[in-house]
């Protein structure tokens, strides 16, 4: 079936409060900044955000994080944002805090319908606290969780009117993989165009795992 074509306020009424929301990008880069600016226009709250970094300083999720709208975050590099650091001290926060291969490769799994996956990596560390291990060829594993969500907001370069996407250079980053890992899955596009002006070759996510395409509006 094709995507739905949507507003950023109508897809974004689609996402109810306590969902746990996978959101692209690294930095800023691939993360929909206009969906997360109209989800901060709703009531939505108490979100377990699935995401490499909360965004930045009063950037992206950043500014969902000072209107006290998460309640977790899953991810990878929380540095580039201090107020991550200071909302867990006063317990307002809670994070979990993932190697960046495995983070990724939670995702895949997730998307894949593997519940569960065993990484050497973080084996001996405080990240493998509290963590089943097991010894494969002499070798400490740890036992991760796959990782899905509720919701997934991604960013894509282009669509097509049937939701197949295509992405911009790094801007393409974790955003496959979590379309592919949610219940539900929303785009924000730069570009929309019609079925055949996409090169096939070129298409990373199949429109199956796409449910809402919004269309980013053009700065004034």
């Amino acid at each position: 079936m094709p995507a739905r074509f949507m507003t950023a306020r109508e897809a974004v009424a689609l996402v109810p409060s306590g969902s746990t929301v996978m959101v692209g990008g690294f930095g800023l880069s691939g993360q929909p900044l206009s969906l997360l600016e109209a989800l901060l226009e709703t009531e939505v709250r108490d979100l377990t955000v699935i995401s490499n970094n909360v965004g930045q300083q009063g950037k992206g999720l950043g500014k969902l994080l000072l209107d006290n709208r998460i309640k977790k975050a899953i991810g990878t590099y929380f540095t580039s944002n201090p107020d991550v650091s200071r909302y867990k001290r006063e317990g307002k926060l809670e994070v979990e805090l993932l190697p960046q291969g495995t983070f990724s490769e939670a995702i895949r799994l997730g998307g894949s319908g593997i519940p569960a996956f065993y990484t050497p990596t973080a084996a001996g560390t405080l990240l493998a606290e509290g963590k089943e291990t097991r010894i494969f060829d002499g070798k400490e594993y740890v036992l991760e969780r796959s990782l899905r969500a509720d919701v997934a907001l991604i960013k894509a370069y282009k669509a097509d009117r049937y939701g197949n996407l295509v992405y911009y250079k790094t801007a393409r980053n974790f955003n496959p993989l979590m379309a592919m890992a949610a219940d539900l899955t929303i785009v924000e596009v730069d570009e929309v165009v019609e079925v055949g002006e996409l090169d096939p070759e070129a298409i990373v996510t199949p429109h199956v795992f796409v449910d809402v395409v919004v269309q980013k509006e053009a700065s004034s």
